[in-house]
């Protein structure tokens, strides 16, 4: 009679069985939209878009890189560093990349692989990319032809970081047959393999992944539309309220930025010092800008296990500090107009 085995190893330890089963469930795929495996890593989300480059290329081929922000650059330098022949498409910071002129750039270069980076966090911009998609001929995952489609769990998921996650198309996996740049960690196969037996090449993130169930389970639950609708929604608060304090906004002024809103702050005040005084004094946590944005850019996020009544309070908090700061602000101005447009009362 056989009996069930014990894991007494250092490492991988014994891992609770609803950390196996949860890696064989659809929850990942609905959440997708897509009838394609996901491989989940252990890694940063910058480790998902090396294994797209790894499993995909060869030395020396040619990859079109659309950048519009700091993720659009970073799939240009990781590509470079690999050994990839990068074409560039270079959009100022907060544009949006056009379909001519992904498909101009596609002829002239000859590139069979283009990266495009959907929600460009560094920016506030979130591109149209079904029109892009469709351009790129080879290219919601499976309905808009994407190939590969990337993300991390500490994204729209609400789960902390450590989990990297890759939709892989049919299309995808048969290019990976000819793809010769070195691959061991990131190799596709290997995760594809690991995960069809219900478990991981290499040493699992555990307690992330539990975690991740959990959240999706949350999301699934009211279902997607629904919480589409919900960051649309305080995206329309938060982008209502920084109008309302009087400041301009850097991301679009649309519900294309339902992930988050990008303002800069009036000439002269500084918005690291902004952020460092609301994070002391007022325990809240907003991001910053990059490059050149360092002093004027800051985005706050409301995708995510957010709250309007969270919008409203840091809203509230920016304009005091805004005013301590010496910037002619009337206060009260913002809650308000983040409640009606998220379509509440505002408190009396």
């Amino acid at each position: 009679m056989s009996r069930p085995q014990q894991l007494l190893t250092p490492g991988p330890t014994a891992v609770p069985p609803e950390v196996l089963s949860a890696l064989a469930q659809e929850r990942l795929r609905a959440v997708f939209r897509t009838e394609s495996e996901v491989l989940v890593f252990t890694a940063s989300g910058t480790g998902a878009f090396e294994s797209a480059i790894v499993n995909l290329l060869s030395p020396g081929e040619r990859v079109l890189a659309v950048s519009q922000g700091e993720f659009g650059g970073r799939w240009q330098a990781m590509a470079r560093a690999l050994g990839c022949d990068v074409v560039p498409l270079e959009y100022a910071w907060g544009a949006s990349p056009r379909p001519d002129d992904l498909r101009t750039a596609l002829d002239e270069s000859g590139a069979r692989t283009a990266f495009l980076v959907h929600s460009e966090t560094s920016t506030g911009v979130v591109c149209d990319l079904e029109p892009l998609l469709a351009v790129c001929a080879e290219a919601e995952t499976d309905a808009w032809g994407a190939d590969v489609v990337i993300t991390g769990s500490q994204k729209a998921l609400m789960t902390p970081p450590g989990l990297a996650f890759a939709a892989v198309s049919e299309r995808a996996w048969e290019r990976t047959a000819t793809a010769s740049l070195p691959r061991f960690y990131w190799d596709w196969q290997r995760q594809r393999k690991g995960q069809e037996k219900l478990s991981t090449p290499f040493t699992p993130a555990t307690s992330t992944v539990v975690a991740l169930t959990e959240a999706l389970g949350i999301v699934l639950a009211d279902g997607l539309e629904a919480a589409f609708a919900r960051h649309r929604a305080l995206g329309r608060a938060c982008r209502a309220g920084i109008k309302a304090i009087g400041l301009e906004l850097y991301s679009p002024d649309d519900d294309s930025a339902a992930v988050l809103t990008g303002a800069l702050t009036p000439e002269g005040i500084d918005a690291v010092a902004l952020r460092l005084a609301l994070r002391d004094r007022h325990g809240i946590m907003i991001a910053g800008g990059h490059g050149d944005l360092v002093s004027r850019l800051f985005r706050i996020g409301h995708i995510g296990h957010v709250t309007v009544e969270q919008i409203a309070g840091a809203l509230t908090a920016i304009e005091v500090e805004l005013g301590a700061a010496g910037a002619d602000v009337e206060q009260g101005n913002a809650a308000p107009a983040a409640l009606e447009a998220f379509g509440t009362v505002a408190p009396a």
